[in-house]
């Protein structure tokens, strides 16, 4: 109708975009108007070379040029759309021309003119109304669904100010974060796919590159952004095309005074796309802190924040720990900055350091978006307080509204469900992980985790198979290779675990410890203590004082089952002197009680309840089994039993200490069985120990596993069934048949076994 109604005179491109879409929209319009004007010009049987309704005039627009008269019917009028489908750009049908017809020629006359004139009727102007806004609103950009993924590209930066590098792409993965409706490709996935691509992973990615990896991530656009100088004041542009097609899908400009207001610009610009490109309104008014707010109004410390990130990947968290430390101290109110840190300390294995830093975003969790609170929160818990049944409810609420995001499953198959003893569900929120993003790695090994605790072992070294073949790796795949080796009695594969762990940062200090815990697991305690001695050395050569501290822990702990009792008192008070981590401290704790210095771990156990008042492994494990194992060395086991209760919902569970430094599991259960045995109800005992053998996968090399046989032994043996105490001392001493002699525990067992040979010999009478 727009033509019709200007028969005769010149139309503009530019008039037709103002007409159909309006001042300050940025689409394809050039390929758009070509075809539209191809379809009424099918429609109306007209041929461009010979025109008789609409002549193209090169490089400025078009006439329509055949004459109207009067319609011999009421006219139809263009469709009146409603203002909001025009701007959102809902799908119109295209009309049927078969149906409806095309115009015809007529002759006669009409007014004071005469000779041949076009009659075009009602049928023919109705058509071009319809064709028109069928045309235009049936090819307007495609909308992204909340099925699509995103590629973000690096902006491209002509202002020469280095500050914006990187930080401008970082601040708009935020902003976009917070819609439950798009989804970025994780940074992880992006870096993987540049490898894949024969790219260094921290390669910046330009509009090509990040086409490349949309189409390798099945992806459905591209965002490209730009920041150019304008005199004084700054231009930033964004663009999304599609990544198959090339076509643009949105385009958006704005400009800041100074440079100061370029972050405000850029979230204006974010939310802007975000409703043009599909997401309701409501959608983006809920979730929409500017970028100051969610991040920090400094556009340094962003800059330091956003270079951490993209180094993480390929150099690893304790080589950007510099870089976050430097984030919060140019902001001292940047939450995403102290929550970053805190992971990078986590993923080191310094919780101490961690759950501070934690802590302080989670005093600033209401300077961030809803996305981050809930991520900060969640990460509260599991760091800080430790409380695994708030943590999972902030988890299910995190997936409930950001139904895309991986996080909250990674958080509950990695450490809520483990701990609480859910493995089967740690299983299937890991297989979540994998499925909203295949190129995560910690997806995988939360799942191979998983299928080890539940003991599916061949369905564990599967999935760490499947990692392998998407290029997948990180250090810790080899340590837990070296534990799935154990369990299955690989003696090849755990060397071969451990020559491949030598010499790799994050491997090889734990592989030793591992390696370490397998000695002593068969009585070789004097090569064990040599192995903790190099795991030690490289931990702190790598200045992680708590990993050192956790191995001698370990070691201590080791001791006291084993009976040296000195070295037990040794080896905690190294361990307390170097951290008085949450896991340093429960390890230092339950080996002083096995070496019956009940005063100090008694104040050990007190300081732990103080501190960690929530912690759900403190409470349902580490107090139960610290005070159980007090109350027998008073010789209380009926009192000790009663202790143990508060254990029982979670005591098949991964404690955090078995997570950190591979001991804790299950020995809430191991002092149960001590209790029974003491107070001379060896039936009861026996299902204890049972329970021990019966999960071996979470018990691991921890030494419980190998003393469940002989206690088991002395249970079978209090309760009068000889043959079976008798081939549990045989399977206990098979295990230990090159254990150093000097152990005391092992002496004990020689002679109890002796004893049960000599009453199994004697005649019944």
């Amino acid at each position: 109708m727009f033509l019709i109604e200007h028969r005769g005179e010149l139309i503009t491109r530019d008039q037709i975009v103002a007409r159909l879409w309006g001042q300050g929209v940025f689409l394809d319009t050039d390929n758009s108007i070509n075809g539209a004007i191809r379809k009424i010009r099918q429609a109306l049987r007209d041929n461009p070379e010979q025109p008789q309704f609409i002549q193209t005039i090169t490089g400025r627009g078009y006439l329509f040029i055949a004459a109207v008269i009067d319609p011999v019917i009421e006219p139809v009028t263009e469709p009146d759309l409603p203002e909001v489908e025009k701007k959102n750009g809902n799908h119109i049908p295209e009309p049927d021309l078969d149906s409806i017809g095309a115009a015809t020629p007529v002759e006669g006359k009409a007014g004071t003119g005469s000779g041949k004139r076009w009659k075009v009727a009602v049928a023919g102007a109705g058509l071009l109304a319809l064709v028109v806004a069928g045309y235009f609103y049936s090819h307007r950009a495609r909308k992204l669904t909340d099925k699509d993924t995103i590629v973000l590209a690096d902006f491209t930066n002509t202002t020469g100010d280095p500050v914006f590098d990187g930080t401008l792409r970082r601040g708009l993965a935020v902003q976009l974060e917070q819609s439950p409706f798009l989804s970025i490709i994780p940074e992880e996935r992006a870096e993987h796919a540049l490898l894949l691509m024969g790219q260094p992973a921290d390669a910046r990615l330009t509009p090509e590159l990040a086409r490349e990896v949309c189409e390798r991530t099945a992806s459905a656009a591209v965002l490209e952004g730009t920041i150019a100088n304008l005199g004084a004041r700054y231009v930033l542009g964004l663009r999304a095309r599609n990544c198959r097609t090339g076509n643009i899908l949105d385009e958006e400009q704005t400009q800041a005074a100074r440079k100061e207001d370029v972050l405000n610009a850029l979230s204006d610009m974010a939310s802007k796309f975000r409703s043009r490109v599909g997401e309701s309104l409501a959608g983006v008014s809920k979730h929409d802190t500017p970028l100051a707010e969610a991040t920090t109004s400094s556009l340094e410390a962003l800059k330091a924040y956003s270079t951490a990130w993209k180094l993480q990947g390929s150099a690893g968290s304790a080589a950007v720990v510099p870089l976050f430390k430097h984030a919060t101290e140019i902001d001292p109110q940047f939450a995403l900055a102290y929550v970053a840190l805190g992971r990078m300390y986590g993923d080191i294995g310094e919780s101490d350091l961690s759950a501070d830093s934690t802590s302080k975003a989670y005093e600033l969790r209401n300077r961030v978006s809803d996305r981050e609170k809930l991520f900060i929160t969640a990460a509260y818990d599991m760091q800080v307080t430790g409380n695994m049944e708030r943590a999972q409810q902030t988890c299910e609420l995190f997936a409930q509204a950001y139904p895309r995001d991986y996080a909250p499953h990674a958080f509950l198959s990695g450490m809520v469900y483990p701990i609480t003893a859910k493995y089967e569900k740690a299983m299937e929120e890991a297989n979540k992980v994998i499925e909203l993003d295949p190129d995560f790695v910690v997806g995988y090994w939360n799942l191979a985790y998983s299928y080890q605790y539940l003991g599916r072992l061949r369905e564990a070294e599967e999935t760490l198979h499947r990692a392998e073949d998407r290029k997948l790796e990180i250090p810790d795949f080899l340590v837990q290779r070296y534990d799935i080796a154990f369990l299955k009695g690989d003696t090849a594969g755990m060397q071969k675990a451990a020559v491949s762990g030598q010499g790799k940062s994050g491997a090889e200090d734990w592989i030793s410890d591992h390696e370490a815990f397998a000695l002593a697991y068969s009585g070789r305690l004097h090569e064990a203590g040599k192995m903790l001695q190099h795991a030690e050395q490289l931990a702190q050569q790598g200045g992680q004082q708590e990993e050192a501290a956790l191995f001698e822990a370990a070691a201590a702990l080791r001791e006291g089952w084993f009976g040296n009792s000195s070295a037990a008192r040794r080896h905690a008070a190294t361990a307390l002197k170097l951290s008085r981590d949450r896991e340093v401290e429960y390890g230092a704790a339950f080996a002083l009680a096995l070496a019956h210095d009940t005063a100090r771990s008694e104040e050990l156990a007190n300081d732990l309840e103080k501190r960690f008042p929530d912690d759900t492994s403190v409470k349902f494990s580490y107090l139960p089994a610290l005070r159980g194992r007090l109350a027998l060395n008073r010789d209380e086991p009926a009192k000790a039993v009663e202790l143990l209760q508060v254990a029982a919902p979670y005591e098949l569970g991964a404690a955090h200490s078995s997570m950190h430094g591979f001991f804790g599991a299950l020995y809430p259960v191991y002092v149960r069985g001590d209790a029974y045995l003491a107070a001379h109800k060896g039936a009861e005992a026996a299902a204890e120990f049972q329970k021990i053998l019966d999960h071996r996968a979470v018990v691991v090399s921890d030494p419980i596993g190998a003393l469940a046989r002989l206690e088991l032994g002395r249970a079978y043996s209090m309760s009068g069934d000889r043959a079976k105490a008798e081939s549990a001392y045989e399977e206990f001493l098979a295990l230990w048949k090159n254990a150093d002699p000097d152990v005391p525990i092992l002496k004990e067992a020689k002679v109890e076994y002796g004893n049960v040979k000599v009453r199994q010999r004697v005649p019944v009478r």
